[in-house]
């Protein structure tokens, strides 16, 4: 495939003018699901250097499985650190634009961006939503995050096509709206519901405990 050098904007709208995902297209367009068994993505660090005092992680950063990674909203002071894990792909749970900063680093590393914009809400009620082929839930903890089915499924769709490996999936703490997204996944792969909930709930303490 031939490699766009200049950014296009698509836009894929839910019930005719809702947005449902974004992207900022540097390889080309997929046309279809590859459900094929993911390929193995090492992370390759260069020997130690004065310069790896530099490789900081985003917050709250973990491997979800082979080529697949998860974090809070990454910076510029982690770009060093994303270059070490060859990223093709970046899932953005966020619906506020994507900051400059983040969209060149992007570009002029040939990352794709899927931005799938849901909303955190926070003082929300406990909420369980509808089956829809994979049990999607909402979890009571704050903020609360209500999902949309299409979203979710369309982002599932992304972070499961392996030749957008290696992916990051990060929303702004990469815990609530990132942790559905994983705990969908591990249906998936066929988790029982107390290991979805356990790996959810272990993230979520892990990242309230960076916070102290």
């Amino acid at each position: 495939m031939k490699e766009d050098t200049k950014a296009k904007l698509n836009q894929n709208h839910q019930h005719g003018s809702q947005q449902m995902c974004r992207t900022i297209e540097v390889v080309a367009t997929v046309d279809h699901i590859d459900m094929s068994p993911p390929v193995m993505y090492p992370v390759v660090v260069a020997a130690n250097t004065g310069d790896d005092l530099n490789l900081i992680p985003p917050l709250n950063f973990a491997m979800v499985d082979n080529g697949i990674f998860r974090s809070g909203f990454p910076d510029s002071a982690n770009f060093s650190f994303l270059q070490t894990l060859g990223l093709r792909s970046i899932v953005c749970l966020c619906p506020e634009p994507y900051p400059e900063a983040n969209t060149e680093f992007l570009k002029s590393n040939g990352i794709r961006l899927f931005q799938f914009g849901i909303e955190g809400y926070k003082n929300a009620p406990y909420h369980s939503m509808k089956h829809t082929g994979v049990t999607i839930w909402s979890f009571m903890t704050e903020p609360f995050v209500n999902i949309p089915e299409d979203t979710i499924r369309e982002a599932l769709k992304v972070v499961i096509d392996v030749r957008n490996h290696p992916v990051l999936i990060h929303c702004n703490r990469g815990k609530h709206r990132t942790g559905c997204l994983v705990g969908c996944l591990r249906k998936l792969q066929r988790w029982c519901l107390s290991s979805v909930f356990d790996e959810y709930q272990r993230e979520e303490s892990i990242g309230i405990n960076r916070k102290r």
